[in-house]
């Protein structure tokens, strides 16, 4: 902070309001004047600059720094980050793997029930740790369509089982992003093993919650077996992973487990009866061709190395190889970032450019040996498709670098300290309130990253003033995000766009209010019992 007082009306909730000013232009400029995200986020960052100087007497040179922090990071290594993923997963695609993983994953089991188990939440979760950003949600409900699913419907159900993964988002960057905040001795990995106290308790349910809502009582009952199958495997595979190695795999390695062991299920076990959506008859499919599980196998290969790569560079043996004393120090460069301070090291933020050991390149890797042993995948062709990925995504890596900065000149200003101060104020009760300014942040801006980069100083501050664990509160404030997925108005545009119902948005939305809030009020209640205990 380099202002003197984070409290310049001589009144904490005065400042409070003026410091929430950015935050409130930038939610009624996406919902009330229905702005795009990039304008919305630009026209913020101007507001907050002003405000930052003007009210909170913020320096020009801090300012800018400021600013430059904020861009930086959002370039690297999160824009790096997203356009790896997702260049990987359009090198699937264009490479026919993605059309056999699709046809594999919906040949397992002709029980609808079974289906959605398989398609609807693990390969949903498996698409949000791979790609994120609305992928999973109209790749799903568009597999779920062919298969015989209600378009709305569809969409319903992966948008509430992507409450079980959206808090890891594509490799992690939701909780991740938490490093890149710099705030006071909370890490990612702090967040992540934090997210292990309330996580699983959702994650269990959901599987249950999709099954009950597609057949209610009698559809549970029968597929009991895959319920559990799945819900065991995903939840305690996510829960030892974000423990123990923090929050880049969390989504995929449960995923591809749970669906394994879905898999080897049905060769020994089949629900009583077949359930289908049109009450047909189901006809045995023909046997596989000779060789078709090898061709299977190979599909999966783009992501099994993603899974390697990503688990050789989150290796701590791995992550030494970069430090002072390390032998690949030499190529991490660093430089100070002008105008920019860190408290604990006395001098100015240093951004490390550390190419080689970025889990952005750990994908590149992926789709480098992906592209090399494709038959049908040409370098130019993987070019081109790299080019497509860039062109898709520059904006919305603007408009987060723009949320960057806004959170860095909250920080440097003391806007994020009076919010913070002025939360403190409702005392014990705070813990219970903090899912909802998670809940609040990801229905407007529709993103966990935007949500934690905006809210998660203010999380931590409160947390200091009402004597709560720092990481448990942006835990609350990811989980509770989560929750708004179901109902935020970008994930209900991408899923009625992806099954042809656009127009439809209020209905779907209608569909899943309720249980968002329901999830909501459960994470606010369980966090409200932790901080009881969690100091």
């Amino acid at each position: 902070m380099f202002v003197e007082t984070y409290d310049p009306f001589q009144n904490i909730v005065f400042s409070a309001l003026a410091a929430a000013v950015p935050i409130l232009l930038f939610l009624v400029c996406l919902t009330l004047f229905k702005m795009k995200g990039i304008y919305a986020a630009l026209l913020t960052l101007g507001v907050t600059f002003v405000i930052a100087m003007g009210v909170f007497g913020l320096p020009l040179a801090q300012s800018g720094g400021a600013v430059t922090e904020g861009i930086v990071q959002g370039l690297f290594p999160i824009g790096y980050i997203i356009i790896m993923a997702v260049w990987l997963y359009k090198v699937s695609v264009a490479s026919g793997k993605f059309q056999t993983i699709q046809n594999s994953i919906a040949s397992v089991s002709a029980d609808q029930r079974v289906q959605l188990l398989l398609i609807g939440f693990c390969f949903n979760a498996f698409l949000e740790g791979a790609a994120g950003f609305g992928v999973p949600i109209a790749i799903c409900a568009v597999l779920l369509v062919q298969l015989g699913f209600q378009p709305l419907q569809a969409a319903m159900l992966c948008l509430i089982a992507n409450g079980a993964a959206g808090a890891f988002g594509a490799i992690g960057v939701p909780v991740g992003i938490i490093d890149t905040l710099q705030l006071e001795g909370i890490t990612a990995m702090d967040v992540s093993q934090m997210t292990a106290l309330t996580l699983p308790l959702v994650n269990f349910s959901i599987p249950f919650l999709l099954i009950f809502l597609l057949d209610g009582l009698k559809g549970v009952k029968e597929t009991l077996p895959a319920i559990l199958v799945t819900a065991v495997t995903y939840t305690v595979l996510q829960a030892v992973i974000t423990i123990t190695a923090g929050p880049e795999l969390a989504n995929i390695i449960p995923s591809l487990a749970a669906m394994g062991a879905l898999a080897i299920l049905q060769r020994f076990w089949r629900p009583i009866n077949i359930f289908r959506l049109d009450g047909k008859e189901y006809v045995q499919a023909e046997p596989k061709a000779k060789g078709s599980w090898r061709k299977v196998v190979f599909a999966w290969s783009p992501f099994y190395l993603l899974t390697i790569f990503i688990m050789i560079w989150s290796f701590p043996g791995f992550k030494a190889l970069f430090e002072d004393s390390g032998m690949l120090s030499p190529a991490v460069l660093g430089f100070i970032l002008p105008g920019t301070y860190s408290s604990s090291a006395g001098q100015g933020i240093v951004f490390n450019l550390n190419f080689i050991g970025a889990t952005g390149t750990a994908i590149l890797l992926a789709v480098l040996v992906t592209v090399l042993f494709a038959k049908n995948m040409s370098w130019s062709r993987a070019k081109a498709e790299l080019m497509q990925t860039v062109k898709e995504l520059w904006l919305p890596i603007v408009t987060i670098c723009a949320i960057l900065a806004v959170a860095k000149l909250a920080t440097y200003g003391g806007l994020t300290m009076a919010m913070g101060e002025a939360a403190a104020m409702t005392g014990n009760i705070f813990p219970f309130l903090s899912p909802v300014l998670g809940w609040i942040g990801v229905f407007m801006t529709g993103s966990v990253v935007n949500n934690n980069t905006l809210f998660a100083s203010i999380q931590t501050t409160a947390a200091a003033g009402v004597g709560v664990d720092g990481a448990l509160l942006v835990a609350a404030n990811t989980a509770g995000g989560v929750m708004a997925k179901l109902i935020s108005p970008q994930s209900i545009a991408i899923a009625t766009a992806a099954v042809g119902q656009t127009g439809r948005e209020g209905q779907l939305m209608k569909m899943t209010l309720k249980y968002s809030l329901y999830l909501l009020l459960f994470v606010c209640l369980w966090t409200f019992g932790l901080s009881l205990f969690i100091h």
